[in-house]
């Protein structure tokens, strides 16, 4: 069976994280963070990319599509199951372009979830995150600046390209979580999927 792939993409800060592990529970999907796969691959000993890694990720950078691509690939297999939400990817046109040349015939992308969020408020639930020791070296305000016009410069036009074959689903994630999730609910109960008996 051709693994299902949901990207879900928004601004640092506008509760991708959190909504995945909603939609884990309730859909059976498997959440992979891309960005969390990275900074697990910088940790892990002996990474030919761990340095690389480290600099982009500091940098509010993106790093190279076919580092990121072989990480959530190898992660898929090694998972088992066929239904996978792609959190925080693909980001840039090069992302995109990379995962249409190495996954697109290996997958089955149902539609993108894309938390709507102002920067005000993104900003301020990213500082509350390093405040509170997210241990995330990059929620502070010089990494969320360059994150945040990274987001716009790269992000949005990729949001603008699914939202023109129809695959964009919106959702304001300026209201509290359990809000935010009803909506998310929608969006999955409209394609048809089950969710799990309890």
């Amino acid at each position: 069976m051709v693994p299902e792939v949901v990207f879900v993409l928004g601004a640092p800060g506008s509760g991708k994280g959190t909504q995945c592990s909603l939609i884990s529970k309730e859909y059976d999907f498997v959440h992979l963070s891309a960005g969390d796969l990275l900074r697990e691959e910088r940790q892990r000993p002996g990474s030919e990319y761990g340095e690389m890694i480290e600099e982009k990720i500091r940098n509010g950078e993106i790093v190279p599509v076919e580092v990121t691509c072989s990480l959530i690939h190898k992660a898929m297999q090694n998972s088992g199951k066929t239904r996978f939400l792609i959190d925080g990817f693909p980001r840039n046109k090069d992302n995109l372009d990379g995962w249409n040349r190495v996954m697109f015939d290996k997958t089955k992308l149902l539609f993108v979830l894309f938390f709507e969020c102002s920067r005000d408020i993104c900003t301020e639930r990213c500082l509350g995150r390093g405040a509170a020791g997210s241990g995330r070296s990059d929620d502070n305000l010089e990494s969320l600046q360059k994150r945040f016009n990274t987001y716009l410069n790269d992000t949005l036009p990729i949001i603008n390209h699914y939202d023109e074959q129809n695959l964009v689903r919106r959702i304001s994630a300026e209201v509290a979580p359990e809000k935010v999730f009803e909506d998310v609910k929608i969006a999955f109960n409209n394609i048809g999927l089950k969710r799990i008996a309890n």
